[in-house]
C-alpha cells in the first residue's frame, strides 16, 4: 500500500502528457482558487492528440516540486490508504530535469489541426524523458526499467519498475485555458493500473495545473498544481464517494531554465 500512495503523491506531474481541448473560459483557474472544494469539471472533452505548448516553455528546466498541502474530503468516512503518511511529504522539495521539444505537424497520434502544413513545428512534451526523471526522483534511480509511449498514442504509456511491475497510464480527458500570454492552465484525466505481485489495483487520478512565466532578470516558470484521486469500482466504498475525490495534493513547482545551472 506504501508503494501505491506514492504513486498517487507523483503521478499528478505526468501531466507533461497533456493533450488538446479548452475549457470553458475561467473553469480550471477558479478551481485552482477553490481548493480543496473540487467539483466535477463540465469542460473536459475526450483525450485526442497531443498537447502543444506555448513556446516560452521550450527548453530543459528543472523542477523543484513541493507538496504544499492535501485534504481528504470525506475523512474519516473515506480515507485512501497512505494518505497520512504522506503528510511527511510535505514542505520537502524534489527536484528532476523536464523538457519540451519541437515536432513537426501533424505528428502520429496528434488529430491534424486546420491552417497546420508540415513545415509547422508544434512545441510538446518529450514525454519519455520526463516520466522517466519523474519516477527516478520519487523513487529511486534503481527503481524504474524504463518508460515506454505507445507509438500509435501520446496518450497511453508504460512504466516498467522492477520486480517485474508495471504502471499502465491512459489519459481519458482534458481541457486547457490561457488567461493570458504569460499563463497556460490544463487538466487532464487519467486512469491508472499497477500490475506487481499482488493483485492489479486500478484508480482514476485528475491533475490541474496552472503555469506562469515570470519575466524577471532570471526568467522562470511557476506552477501550482493539483492532484485528484478518485476511487476505482472495485473499491467497496466507490459508490459512496459518487463522483467526490477521496484525496487532494497540492504543489508548487519551480522551473529553472537548465543552462543556468550546470
Amino acid at each position: 500500500m506504501f508503494f501505491i500512495s506514492v504513486l498517487w503523491s507523483f503521478c499528478l506531474l505526468l501531466l507533461l502528457l497533456l493533450g488538446n481541448g479548452e475549457a470553458q473560459a475561467g473553469e480550471l483557474a477558479e478551481r485552482l482558487a477553490n481548493f480543496p472544494q473540487w467539483e466535477k469539471l463540465t469542460s473536459v472533452k475526450p483525450a485526442k492528440g497531443d498537447l502543444v505548448y506555448p513556446e516560452w516553455m521550450a527548453g530543459t528546466w528543472e523542477v523543484k516540486s513541493t507538496l504544499i498541502d492535501l485534504a481528504a474530503p470525506l475523512a474519516p468516512d473515506i480515507i485512501t490508504p497512505g494518505f497520512e503518511g504522506n503528510r511527511s511529504q510535505l514542505n520537502q522539495a524534489v527536484s528532476f530535469l523536464v523538457r519540451f521539444i519541437k515536432v513537426k505537424a501533424p505528428i502520429s497520434g496528434l488529430k491534424f489541426i486546420p491552417q497546420l502544413d508540415q513545415k509547422t513545428e508544434l512545441l510538446v512534451a518529450d514525454r519519455t524523458f520526463n516520466s522517466l526523471n519523474l519516477v527516478k526522483a520519487y523513487l529511486g534511480n534503481n527503481s524504474v526499467l524504463s518508460v515506454k509511449i505507445d507509438p500509435k498514442s501520446p496518450n497511453r504509456q508504460i512504466t516498467f519498475l522492477r520486480g517485474e511491475s508495471q504502471l499502465v497510464s491512459l489519459i481519458t480527458a482534458r481541457a486547457t485555458e490561457s488567461p493570458s500570454d504569460d499563463q497556460f492552465i490544463t487538466t487532464e484525466t487519467f486512469q491508472q493500473l499497477f500490475k506487481g505481485n499482488s493483485n492489479p489495483y486500478f484508480n482514476t487520478v485528475e491533475s490541474t495545473t496552472a503555469y506562469r512565466l515570470m519575466l524577471t532578470s532570471n526568467p522562470k516558470i511557476v506552477a501550482d498544481q493539483v492532484t485528484a484521486v478518485y476511487l476505482s469500482p472495485q473499491d467497496p466504498d466507490y459508490f459512496k464517494a459518487g463522483f467526490r475525490p477521496v484525496a487532494l495534493y497540492r504543489y508548487h513547482l519551480d522551473f529553472f531554465p537548465y543552462t543556468q545551472i550546470q
